[in-house]
């Protein structure tokens, strides 16, 4: 028996002035970002990562995380970016409880592809891979499970780095083996944390 196809990430929604995402090299047409084949929708309204949209889903709103399902229309064409976006890494979402939440990413069809517990790492990470992207979930204290920034890759960072200036940190070894990091600094305005990120080996 075929096993049932992983959900595919199509769309993120974030509560952000489109202006902002272009100011750091993004191509933005129709308030919208398109990048990997998933579309960041800066949308008025409430500022934040606001929901993530699949294709597949089995189960909406796993965990109470705001993930809905999408249509299947088919990806949408990415265009070039001056900033060399290429694709949508990771979302990260923070939660109370990485063990529960994994089990109900799993439920809707997330499955999980690796954890990693202290003292690996600082905290708990789970990671559900959704096609597109992969969706990271991180143990926090104290709150119920929210959406709570992204990760986008790059073609060269070090040129991005030195095209945006002050409005990008300093790049720096990332988690992964052999990939670096730069984190958007909240001067440029965004509501969401962003970080920018070399391709994967």
């Amino acid at each position: 028996m075929a096993a049932e196809p992983i959900p595919r990430a199509t769309a993120i929604v974030v509560g952000d002035d489109p202006a902002r995402w272009a100011a750091l090299g993004f191509a933005v047409g129709a308030d919208a970002v398109t990048v990997g084949g998933v579309r960041i929708i800066l949308a008025d309204g409430p500022p934040g990562l606001r929901e993530l949209r699949l294709r597949g889903l089995r189960a909406e709103h796993p965990d109470g995380l705001p993930l809905t399902s999408a249509g299947g229309a088919p990806d949408a064409a990415d265009p070039v970016h001056p900033n060399g976006a290429l694709a949508v890494d990771h979302v990260v979402a923070l939660t109370d409880d990485a063990t529960r939440t994994s089990a109900a990413l799993e439920s809707a069809g997330l499955p999980l592809r690796r954890i990693r517990r202290p003292p690996e790492s600082p905290a708990i990470q789970a990671f559900h891979p959704a096609a597109t992207l992969v969706l990271e979930v991180v143990e926090a204290d104290g709150r119920a499970p929210w959406l709570w920034g992204l990760v986008v890759v790059v073609a060269d960072l070090d040129a991005t780095a030195e095209a945006l200036g002050d409005r990008l940190g300093a790049v720096k070894d990332a988690v992964q083996p052999g990939r670096r990091i730069a984190t958007v600094r909240r001067e440029a305005g965004l509501s969401t944390p962003l970080a920018l990120m070399t391709p994967r080996g």
